[in-house]
């Protein structure tokens, strides 16, 4: 082995593969899916789907527009409250709610 070449450190190499292989973002996905399933209603859970964390806003799809209004005008806080409980400091400060189909 050359001098200029000296061995990764596991953990380097290891960040390396789960970034290529996307192993990070499922993860971080099914952490964001524990998170809501844990603080919404059974009802609730079963006509919405957690998108993403992208600047620090949760985006949730919500399955019908009478439950998005419910969600965003009147349990919004309450829910961000209880999310944010679960994560680190500054990782959530919003959420955002919008309609989807499937």
């Amino acid at each position: 082995m050359s001098e200029d070449r000296k061995p990764e450190n596991l953990s380097d190499v290891l960040g390396k593969l789960f970034a290529a292989r996307g192993w990070g973002r499922l993860s971080e996905r099914l952490q964001l899916e524990e998170a809501w399933a844990g603080v919404v209603e059974p009802r609730v859970l079963a006509l919405t789907r957690v998108m993403l964390i992208k600047r620090g806003v949760l985006e949730v799809e919500v399955s019908d527009s009478i439950l998005l209004q419910e969600l965003a005008g009147f349990q919004k806080r309450t829910i961000l409250t209880k999310l944010q409980q679960r994560f680190p400091p500054n990782v959530l400060r919003d959420l955002k709610f919008r309609k989807g189909h499937w």
